[in-house]
């Protein structure tokens, strides 16, 4: 059986995140990489760079899936940006229809676009839905203290307290990614697999973001898990994969560059 990694997510038009990224660390890892899109997600370089975003009709998004599974039968899937409850909805719908191997959820908490109110709807159908599904999760310094109900994490133990919290919710495993955004030299993740807290390190490069960094640590998971690798060593190889394409970064006229591994850089 071909290793077939699945993805279900949105379309970022600058290439740097969302389904384009996901496709594009599945070729690299060495599955064969299949993607339902969500939504259409473009920046605005006449406004900022500020996000357009524009959901794709849900029974689009149930057509994509049930071809998508159909013809390939994928065991791991991703789960990237859904956007709206309703697109939510039809995804955890579709995902509760069949088994799968291992789930993972980038939960994108945040869809810049949206009116407040729906995006407060967007955070809870994703918190009551879809983390119940999950093998792992993997969020960022602020998802992580949305999902847990905090204000802020700025040490390891509030990572590790996090991660707990959202264990809470479902997830067999959660990985909170301090990034960038936690003091010190390293960027620290600290992963709980609902027994033992383990913390990975690798060293900063710079203190910018760099779009699609969450995007394509997800993706490598899902890849390496693919491939039959255990939960902890895929986020291992995730991490290592995502700081090599943070050192490769590719720039562009946009004001945040992209996350790029390549090879000897």
């Amino acid at each position: 059986m071909d290793a077939i990694s699945y993805v279900i997510a949105g379309s970022e038009a600058t290439g740097g995140a969302g389904i384009q990224a996901d496709l594009r660390t599945f070729a690299q890892l060495g599955v064969y990489g299949v993607g339902t899109i969500t939504c259409i997600v473009s920046f605005d370089p006449k406004a900022d760079w500020g996000h357009r975003f524009v959901p794709v009709d849900a029974q689009v998004i149930a057509d994509q899936i049930e071809a998508a599974t159909t013809a390939h039968a994928p065991e791991v899937v991703k789960i990237g940006m859904l956007g709206t409850p309703e697109t939510i909805s039809t995804v955890a719908e579709r995902l509760r229809s069949r088994p799968w191997r291992h789930v993972v959820v980038d939960p994108v908490l945040i869809c810049k676009g949206q009116e407040p109110g729906a995006a407060l709807d967007t955070d809870n159908a994703l918190r009551d839905e879809i983390l119940p599904l999950a093998t792992v999760v993997t969020p960022n310094l602020f998802e992580a203290a949305t999902l847990a109900g905090v204000d802020t994490l700025e040490t390891e133990d509030d990572l590790a307290d996090a991660a707990r919290r959202i264990a809470a919710l479902g997830p067999q495993v959660v990985v909170v990614k301090g990034g960038v955004g936690l003091a010190g030299d390293d960027a620290v993740d600290v992963v709980f697999d609902g027994r033992e807290t383990s913390v990975l390190r690798t060293p900063k490069i710079g203190d910018e973001r760099v779009s699609g960094a969450g995007c394509v640590f997800a993706a490598a998971v899902t890849a390496e898990l693919t491939k039959g690798a255990d939960v902890v060593d895929a986020v291992r190889t995730a991490k290592q994969f995502t700081h090599d394409g943070i050192v490769g970064r590719i720039g562009s006229n946009a004001p945040f560059d992209a996350v790029w591994p390549r090879p000897g850089r």
